[in-house]
Order: structure tokens, then sequence, then C-alpha cells
């Protein structure tokens, strides 16, 4: 699901900067400086959120109740499964649609994306071979005042935590490092140049990074850059992010210093700026000197810093709060571009989830079967059943049923004049009622009957229907691997509502198109069913067989689907059930 991920999170993560970059301007006096640093840490879960798996955006869905797979099929009836249908009696009626391929777009997007993360991250372990080299390099600090100097401000800010304190050649500013063993490395003879106070004040600030853990800021800041390497924006925002957490830092040591010394700690920058020329910019490491832009913006804020009062930080608290709110509001948005794998949200306290992988051989699929005495379920691939996709010929069920209830058609005069175009079943081309339609799965039939009823009614139907995602957007044939779409479960649930006319339908509507569903009546036993196949640019890719089977006790239904590359068809997956209903003793 590349290219869905990088859509949303492109989308998700654009909104969220630019919400982030308006508030630090229109509420820059409302925003300590903490505050504002903090605010990108939303960016953080904004970044993480097209990441994160769909099940878990409908969380609820974990908590359903599992029975026990023991309790077998003691409710289930003993027939003998001997009855004469077989999947070969279900013809295939195929209609085929073309659709842009969106399997090698999705190929070809992810494969660049990949690509531009290993450049990226080479770049990035490049940097990270040379803060190694520094490392490496690190010698022990020889000036034991220094030293003492160091764990004083360890003990000042309550870090009892070893650190390696050292100096090296290679490096021009203060910089702090290290996941496992954090080096805190200057450059070599900085006590010749810098006054004690001065390295006292660095050493604050170096040591305050560590506090507030920004070496693992630094490691989810990289590895968001990897992701999202074709961002601008987040390259923009990490660079400010960067700026905010270096003034959130000299803040941070303000506070932890008397005010006398406020004056002096922005000196010590100063004077550091002076002796030192610019460093490179290291991912993976807090440096204590930066850009001059960016220095000069530090000494700024310093000048006119303040105390932090009760109402300032409320103020910030209250804008943080505002700003995580909308980004929590986009969790719908990335929920529906997380996956176009819409999920029916299914729950049922007796439930029994079955392998029966054994009868799918090469398909990937789902068997829905629901025992309506019993009042029990019993599936077989959790996650495929609740999966909605084309509901293909299948639909023509409901299809007929909203023509008889809008008096398009009744059940004495169904009867549609061939339009004399030659198609490829020569069960299609005669004038067709809706039996001869339905047992042909005569598509041009229902194309017609679809084009005589108002799309707005139609769309009421199936909204008093709960018929899956309800989606007519997808043109005259929405049912045919377009946008209208229905999981497994589903199917069962509205066959059992067909069945017992839960719709508030005409009795006679509803008998009609059972008459119409009937494959096989045997010995008390009746089958009733509808294949689907759907065929997208030659090649079977869904099929489907749903319906149910009466006895003289009880009824039970079924949705079986099956994809595949290809030889999805629907007495493909009618060959399955009806194994299925055997070794269950169904039928």
């Amino acid at each position: 699901m590349a290219l869905t991920n990088i859509i949303a999170g492109f989308v998700v993560s654009t909104i969220t900067i630019t919400v982030i970059l308006i508030c630090r301007k229109l509420f820059s006096k409302q925003l300590s400086a903490k505050w504002q640093y903090n605010l990108w840490f939303l960016l953080f879960i904004a970044l993480t959120l097209p990441f994160i798996p769909k099940q878990l955006f409908h969380i609820e869905n974990q908590f359903h109740f599992h029975q026990s797979n023991k309790s077998g099929d003691a409710s289930m009836s003993t027939a003998t499964g001997n009855h004469s249908i077989s999947a070969n009696d279900m013809q295939d009626f195929i209609i085929p649609v073309n659709h842009l391929n969106l399997k090698f777009l999705n190929v070809g997007v992810a494969s660049v994306w990949i690509a531009g993360m290993v450049v990226v991250a080479l770049l990035f372990l490049h940097a990270a071979v040379k803060l190694r080299k520094i490392q490496r390099t690190t010698t022990v600090l020889s000036n034991k005042d220094l030293l003492q100097l160091f764990e004083r401000c360890k003990r000042h800010l309550h870090i009892s935590k070893p650190l390696i304190v050292g100096e090296s050649s290679l490096v021009k500013s203060p910089m702090t490092f290290g996941l496992l063993r954090t080096y805190v490395v200057l450059p070599v003879h900085l006590d010749e140049r810098m006054s004690m106070k001065d390295i006292e004040y660095i050493f604050m600030h170096e040591l305050h990074h560590y506090k507030y853990k920004d070496i693992v800021t630094n490691y989810v800041m990289v590895i968001f850059q990897i992701l999202y390497w074709f961002h601008p924006l987040v390259w923009i925002a990490f660079q400010k992010m960067r700026l905010d957490r270096e003034i959130a830092c000299d803040i941070a040591v303000l506070n932890s210093l008397d005010e006398q010394c406020h004056a002096e700690y922005g000196n010590a920058i100063i004077n550091f700026a002076v002796i030192s020329s610019q460093s490179k910019d290291f991912a993976l490491a807090n440096q204590f000197n930066g850009p001059k832009k960016q220095m000069k913006k530090r000494i700024e804020k310093i000048a006119s810093f303040t105390t932090e009062s009760k109402w300032m930080k409320l103020k910030s608290i209250t804008i943080f709060t505002l700003i995580g709110v909308l980004v929590a509001s986009q969790i719908p948005f990335i929920s529906a571009m997380a996956t176009t794998e819409d999920h029916y949200n299914f729950t049922s306290k007796n439930t029994v989830y079955e392998d029966l992988s054994a009868y799918f051989d090469e398909f990937d699929g789902s068997f829905v079967f629901y025992d309506m005495q019993a009042d029990q379920y019993r599936i077989y691939n959790e996650d495929k059943s609740t999966l909605r996709v084309s509901p293909d010929s299948t639909y023509k069920i409901y299809s007929a049923l909203i023509g008889l209830e809008s008096d398009v058609i009744t059940s004495d005069h169904s009867t549609m004049k061939w339009n004399g175009k030659n198609y490829p079943y020569e069960s299609w081309n005669r004038d067709q009622n809706l039996s001869s339609a339905m047992r042909h799965s005569v598509s041009w039939y229902f194309q017609e009957l679809s084009e005589r009823i108002p799309r707005e009614t139609i769309q009421a139907y199936l909204q008093q229907m709960d018929y899956g995602n309800k989606d007519l957007s997808g043109g005259s044939d929405f049912w045919l691997e377009s946008s209208l779409k229905i999981s497994p479960v589903e199917q069962v649930q509205l066959l059992v509502a067909f069945f017992t006319n839960q719709f508030g339908f005409g009795d006679s509507n509803i008998q009609t198109v059972k008459n119409s569903l009937i494959v096989e009546e045997d010995d008390g036993y009746r089958l009733s069913g509808k294949t689907g196949t759907g065929n997208v640019n030659g090649k079977n890719s869904n099929g489907w067989f749903i319906g149910y089977v009466e006895d003289r006790d009880n009824t039970y239904f079924f949705a079986t689907t099956i994809q595949n590359d290809d030889n999805s068809l629907g007495s493909k997956a009618a060959e399955i059930t009806l194994s299925i209903l055997k070794d269950k003793g169904i039928y």
C-alpha cells in the first residue's frame, strides 16, 4: 500500500506543518519557547499515522468474542449431501471491464520511494561514519579543572549517568551524541581560548540536550527524513525544529541559572561564535554552534528572556492541545487513505473462526456461514470476511428487488426486449424476463433495469437496505468492479434480512426474487444462490457465490469470495462452497 501511504503522509504532513507554522507566527507572544518546540512533536504523530496498521484504526474489531471451535457442528443438519447440482451447472457469464492497472503504478511509486530512501539513508550513514570517526579520535580531557566543572554541572542538573567528556581535533563546535554511550565533545584547546565560566555555560547547554533526550529526537527526525525524503516541507520543518530546540535549550539553561548570570550566558554564545568557524551539520548530534542567522535568533531570544508565567504556560498548553486535536482529527482521513481495502466493522458474540484453507487452494478468499436456528456465524479468514470488494453479479438480487419495489417491473410483467446487440452468450441474445435474466446473469437486462430507475431512488433503497458502502459514483455499471463494494459478512447479513423481509418490502416482491434464485430442490432441501465474477483487463480476479440452503427445520446462509490474478470465477467459488456445505452435512 505504498502509494496510499505516501499520498496520505504527504497530505497529513503538509496540513500539520502548515498549521504549526501559522500558529507559531500568529501566537508567537502566547507560546513560550518550550511549547513552540513541543509543537513539532505533533508533527511526529502526523508523520507516523499513515504507517500505523489499519487494524488499529478499527480497534473495536479487536474485542469481539471468539467462541471456542470445540463446539463442533452439532447444531447442523445431517443431510447426506447426495444432490445432483454441481459447480459445473453454474456457467460463468462475464462482462469484462477495463481499469487503469494501479498495481503497476503502485509498484513503480514504491520502487522510486524505496530507492530515494536508500539514497538518503546512505547519506545519513555517511554522516554517522564521520561521527564515529569523531568518537574514535576523542580523547579524555586532560584539564582536571574542566573535568570537575563538568561533574558540577551534571550534579546541578541532577544527571547521574556516566557521560564521556573529551575533545577532538575533528570538531569545531561542542557537540553531544551517542545513544548507548553519550559523548560530550569539545574542540581541542578550547580552555585556552575561552574562560572557565564560558565553558561552564557550554557544558550546561550540552547537558540540557542530554537531559531532555534530544539525542533520541535526532534519530527519530532522521527516520522521518528518510521516509519523507520527497517532501521539502518536512525538511524545512525539521530545520526550524532544530532551531526551536536550541532556543528551548537556551531558555532551559537560563531557567537553571541565577538572573545575574543570564547576560553572561548570552555573552558566552557570542564569544564562541566570534572565535569559531561554522561547523558542518551532523544530523545525529546536537551542536552548540550554528549558522549566523540561527545564532542571531538565539541571542535575541536570550536578550528578551522572561520567566514563563502561569498564564503563559496555560495559553501555551491550550494552543498545543488545539493543534493536537487538529492532528487527531485527521485520523478518519488516514483510515480512509491508508487502505483502499474498506473493511466492514463486524461484531458478533456468537462467532466461530475456522481454518478452511484446504478448500481454497491457490485462492485468497473467505467463507462466511450463518446458522439461523443457532444464531451462529462460522467464518474462514477473518480479515477477508470483512473486506469490501465489488459484488459483481451478486448485486443483481437487489437490483431485481429495487426494480420490483419501484414498479419498473412486476412479477407478472418483467420481460424486456432484446436490444439486438450480439452478446458472447447465446442465452443473452433473446428477450428476457426476471427469471431467465437471473438464471443466465444477463447483464444487459439489469443495466436496462437500473437505467429505468432514477439514481436517487436506487441510492435511497441501498441506504434502506444498508448495502455495503452504498457508493454509486462508478457510473452505470457501479456494481461491476467499480465503486459499489460489499464484504462477505454483509452479504450474509443482507441475505438474512432479505429472506426474512426485514426491509419491509412487498412480500410478493421478495418471493418473486426468491423464486428466481432457486438453483435446486431435492428431498426437502432447497439451494438458492447467485454467482458473480469480476473480470478486470481480461483477468478473472474476483469470484462470488452467495445464497442459502433451506431444509425442513432450518435455513443456512453463506457467502464465498475468492481472489487471485486470474481464474477467480463464480463457478469456482460455487465449487468451493458446495464442497464445504457437503462436508458440513448441510447440502
